[in-house]
């Protein structure tokens, strides 16, 4: 195998570490959303039941908030490598073909949240030209699908630069380890 260009490794790492905080920024967004949604809820529930008053219109505005909240913990799961693995084929093939699995997993990852981000701009767009509101407050929702889209929009540049990473891994022979790489200037996954 060819050797990459070391000059690509810190242009990776410095990408990595230059995307972190702007993915945990989203997810505390979205888990500061989340602990709103479940309060609303729970005093929804409380209102219902003591008052048999519920929140108008929480219902509708409660699907358009979960929307954002999903998508929001997305690049922070990319970079820092939290999807779903299975790696019990990579393991019986040895080291260098897991690699390339990795590579390959990271590649179709990408593809996924392109593809992804399409429809959510098709869907934000259809959205927007047909003045789609919820069915009981009549809240508009392209306003809410553009912020997710936005979200999904950002899982593309950071599942390249982890994507980017794995091939550089793949081609080097380097241990496969987690999609950030670490500040004190080794490899991801070296000790």
């Amino acid at each position: 195998m060819t050797e990459p260009d070391s000059g690509t490794a810190p242009k990776t790492a410095e990408l990595s570490r230059a995307l972190d905080p702007w993915t945990k920024w989203a997810a505390f967004i979205g888990f500061l959303l989340l602990i709103g949604a479940a309060a609303a809820t729970l005093m929804d529930v409380l209102m219902r039941w003591l008052l048999n008053m519920p929140i108008e219109g929480w219902d509708d505005l409660s699907h358009l908030v979960f929307a954002i909240v999903i998508v929001a913990c997305f690049p922070a799961g990319l970079l820092q490598g939290h999807n779903i693995t299975i790696r019990f084929l990579g393991a019986g093939l040895g080291r260098r073909p897991s690699q390339w699995l990795e590579w390959f997993g990271a590649l179709l990852t990408f593809i996924f949240f392109s593809f992804m981000a399409w429809q959510f701009m098709v869907l934000t767009f259809e959205h927007h030209a047909s003045g789609d509101t919820t069915m009981t407050a009549e809240l508009i929702t392209w306003p809410w699908w553009t912020i997710a889209t936005g979200l999904v929009l950002f899982c593309i540049p950071v599942q390249a630069v982890v994507l980017i990473g794995h091939t550089r891994r793949a081609l080097s022979g380097d241990e496969p380890g987690g999609a950030i790489e670490p500040e004190h200037g080794t490899e991801a996954g070296e000790v």
